[in-house]
């Protein structure tokens, strides 16, 4: 796996607890620079490497720097100031200060943020499904209840980095609206799933267990 991969795969881990920024934090500029290399062209990649990590390295040390204000509000600020050196830059920026703007109470600006990084067709599809997951779980999106379901469902399909979480996501929505069979079902295929992170299999086994069912005797 990839160092890239890797990253995409924690950041879909600690998505649903809206802690984009601890991933920042955890790998710096490193983590933004393969970002950047990838998307150069192969024929001169050799040649740009030294360059492009120079300007990751200077753009993640300002992300960094302006995580370190103490106020929601100095942070959003400071970000603002930022310039991103492409889409994926430009995208994760927005989804910091979505959590920012969330945490200052300013519910309408951060969908608002993570709508530009979901919408924006030049930025990474794994990053946009992030920004629609995101969107998709906060209570203040203005989203009705079919438009939760059919989105995470989308999320959902086989090949998704985030299918998992979004099965979570429809189990609880089955929960909400009654239909224990289903999402007992879908709690059952996540467990069962070879790509189950620790995490996840300790919360639908959570939910199993609430639902009076027994998580370990699955397959038996």
């Amino acid at each position: 796996m990839s160092d890239t991969d890797s990253f995409i795969q924690e950041v879909t881990e600690e998505v649903r607890r809206d802690h984009l920024f601890k991933l920042i934090r955890k790998y710096g500029w490193i983590a933004i620079a393969v970002v950047i290399l990838i998307v150069a062209g192969a024929a001169y990649r050799e040649y740009s490497r030294s360059q492009d990590r120079t300007t990751a390295q200077a753009f993640g040390s300002q992300i960094l720097a302006a995580l370190d204000k103490n106020e929601h509000q100095e942070r959003v600020q400071t970000l603002d100031t930022i310039t991103a050196p492409d889409a994926a830059g430009a995208a994760l920026l927005a989804m910091l200060k979505s959590s920012e703007l969330a945490a200052d109470g300013k519910s309408k600006d951060a969908v608002a943020a993570l709508d530009t990084v979901a919408n924006d067709l030049k930025v990474d599809p794994r990053y946009r499904d992030i920004a629609t997951f995101k969107r998709l779980i906060r209570d203040d999106a203005g989203l009705a209840v079919q438009e939760r379901r059919e989105g995470f469902e989308y999320l959902a399909t086989p090949g998704n980095p985030l299918r998992l979480l979004a099965s979570e996501q429809l189990a609880i929505l089955d929960l909400a609206q009654g239909d224990v069979e289903a999402a007992t079902n879908r709690l059952s295929e996540i467990l069962q799933d070879a790509e189950l992170t620790q995490g996840l299999r300790q919360r639908a086994s959570q939910m199993m267990i609430a639902l009076g069912k027994d998580p370990t005797a699955l397959g038996q």
